[in-house]
């Protein structure tokens, strides 16, 4: 399954215990799945004993084949299915402690399908912090700004108040993708969960998307389901998936000098087309199972 229809909506804070490190004693954002297995049947293993962690601030991009487990590694971590053995902890407390909705006030989630609603562009934004402190005007410019929204908008004859629907009315794809990387980043999430958009979009506006996603990592911790390696070369750490397992982990730098499983896929993906390999890079996978 992808992440979660469910998870592509903001989820509001809630009263509850939050670990430490989220009140304020240290930089949150430390996530560990330590020896985590699941199975969606008895009959059906998907990981067993698979163990990642990320530090604070860091990006950590996770590729591989259809079918390794990637989505629904980041559906464990936000509790859409449960751990049948080993712990996911955020920041040294068992994710299993906390209720769902104050796990997940915690992240902020950028699907792989545009989730959009009727109503104006403002609106959309500012949805990614709605509850007792909503977002104000200058906060959703802001974010609209950092995350290349403002160019578009401003060229619109309703600007801001612009009626949009579900479907994005007359935006383009990629615009429609920055309006959702503005609304992650003014919830200013501790953990953020990117999948990668698999749509096309012209190879401008890809720019902008990918400078928009720099922008949203910037500080805090951050998981990108990564369908172009062009995109993730900079991560921290990149986990290749293979089979419901991490098979290898390390720099793009490292995992390209140890010739394994990322050095070919990498390989597979720019050998023959170095320059459209950067353009319009082929997908490592649509869907997860």
């Amino acid at each position: 399954p992808e992440l979660s229809a469910e998870a592509a909506q903001p989820l509001p804070a809630v009263k509850g215990a939050k670990p430490a490190a989220l009140a304020g004693t240290a930089q949150p954002g430390h996530i560990e799945f330590d020896a985590v297995s699941f199975r969606y049947r008895p009959d059906q293993p998907l990981f067993e004993a698979v163990s990642l962690q990320a530090l604070p601030g860091q990006t950590v991009a996770i590729v591989g084949p259809t079918g390794a487990g990637k989505t629904t590694l980041m559906n464990l971590l936000l509790r859409f299915y449960e751990v049948d053995a080993g712990c996911i902890r955020l920041d040294g407390i068992d994710i299993r402690s906390m209720t769902r909705e104050a796990l997940r006030s915690h992240f902020g989630v950028v699907p792989q399908e545009t989730w959009l609603f009727a109503g104006s562009i403002h609106d959309n934004i500012a949805y990614g912090r709605s509850g007792p402190t909503p977002a104000t005007a200058a906060e959703v410019l802001a974010a609209a700004a950092a995350c290349h929204v403002d160019e578009f908008v401003r060229g619109l004859p309703g600007g801001y108040a612009t009626v949009i629907d579900e479907n994005g009315g007359g935006l383009s794809a990629g615009q429609q993708q920055l309006l959702t990387i503005a609304r992650a980043f003014i919830a200013q999430p501790a953990v953020l969960i990117l999948d990668e958009a698999t749509s096309s979009v012209d190879t401008r506006t890809e720019r902008l998307v990918q400078q928009a996603f720099v922008q949203l990592r910037a500080g805090r911790t951050s998981f990108v389901i990564a369908h172009r390696l062009s995109t993730i070369q900079g991560a921290d750490v990149i986990a290749y998936m293979e089979g419901g397992n991490v098979v290898e982990q390390g720099s793009h730098a490292v995992l390209m000098a140890a010739k394994g499983r990322y050095w070919a896929l990498y390989q597979s993906q720019f050998q023959n087309e170095p320059i459209a390999a950067e353009e319009n890079s082929h997908d490592t996978e649509h869907h997860d199972a």
